[in-house]
């Protein structure tokens, strides 16, 4: 009978909360909760994924090919309980306007000027960001343009080294010193639909793992009228972020930014070396390798997950 009163007891407590605590347990799990928000940068409506705490320190995400903020839908979670987490889609890339390419430049340079616009409007002081694929010849001119806002870069299969690039690069390269038609319409099954399958699949440690919406959603955007000229355009304007690689290079030994390389080490089209070159040239640089392929998060969206936390916890606010 006591442990039964005792029991009846500790539930009438736990249900006569003061106000001032259920109201902070509604106020954390609104934060946690991720919002899907549209502003309006230099004439384009620019969708992004918000969640957490916004007085925490802020992690910007920034999304590659041929993906959208979509592919960080597990990481958010795990983040956001401790940081203010922000993940655009890029113009040209899932729910962000994809203008006619005849009316919209598709150069990484416009990319990057875009998410200037993003961050002046969304007034961004100080962030960390983490890059992937497109993500990083984008967010390093923002890191390039903008030392004082980067408090620490964490880069996911995100290239900045010409030994990081594999073969796979091979028919684009040959785009790019001979931009003839015929060039360009050889690259068109890169925008295939079994291409954004190998992209997914190729090297992952387990396939049963990659969600198929994922590469259904990717291949829903990249087959709308006009796109794959979008997608031809910035495939040919790509070798302005080699160009830029000796002024990213040199930006991380000149500022020594935090940074942490989390890598899927079995990535067709961008080689482990790519990773291990960050800590030739910034003695602040780590690297983690997991035995994945490109898309890293769909196999092993935990483990890197708690590796950024540990990363995040140490860098300035």
């Amino acid at each position: 009978m006591k442990n039964i009163i005792k029991s009846v007891t500790l539930i009438l407590a736990m249900t006569m909360l003061p106000q001032t605590a259920v109201n902070a347990q509604e106020k954390n799990i609104a934060t946690q909760a991720t919002h899907y928000n549209t502003i309006k940068v230099n004439g384009l409506n620019i969708f992004y994924r918000e969640a957490g705490n916004k007085d925490a320190p802020t992690l910007l995400l920034l999304h590659g090919y041929p993906t959208s903020s979509h592919m960080f839908r597990n990481l958010i979670p795990i983040l956001s309980k401790n940081y203010h987490v922000i993940a655009p889609d890029l113009p040209g890339f899932g729910f962000s306007d994809a203008p006619d390419h005849l009316k919209f430049e598709y150069t990484f340079d416009n990319l990057a000027n875009i998410m200037q616009g993003f961050i002046d409007v969304l007034g961004l002081k100080r962030f960390a960001v983490y890059v992937f694929d497109y993500g990083a010849p984008t967010g390093y001119r923002l890191a390039l343009a903008n030392p004082e806002k980067i408090t620490g870069i964490i880069s996911q299969n995100g290239n900045a080294y010409e030994e990081g690039l594999s073969t796979g690069w091979n028919p684009i390269q040959k785009y790019w010193k001979d931009p003839s038609q015929t060039n360009r319409d050889a690259l068109k099954d890169f925008v295939s639909k079994e291409s954004t399958w190998f992209q997914y699949h190729e090297g992952a440690s387990d396939a049963s793992l990659i969600a198929p919406e994922t590469y259904t959603l990717d291949q829903y955007f990249l087959d709308r009228p006009g796109n794959i000229e979008i997608q031809l355009d910035l495939l040919k304007d790509y070798r302005t972020n080699v160009a830029l690689y000796p002024k990213f290079q040199a930006y991380f030994r000149d500022q020594k930014p935090m940074t942490l390389a989390v890598w899927g080490s079995q990535d067709p089209y961008f080689l482990p070396a790519g990773a291990k070159a960050y800590k030739l040239d910034n003695p602040n640089a780590s690297v983690k390798f997991y035995k994945t392929g490109h898309f890293a998060l769909e196999t092993h969206y935990k483990e890197i997950g708690a590796d950024i936390l540990l990363f995040l916890s140490k860098l300035p606010k």
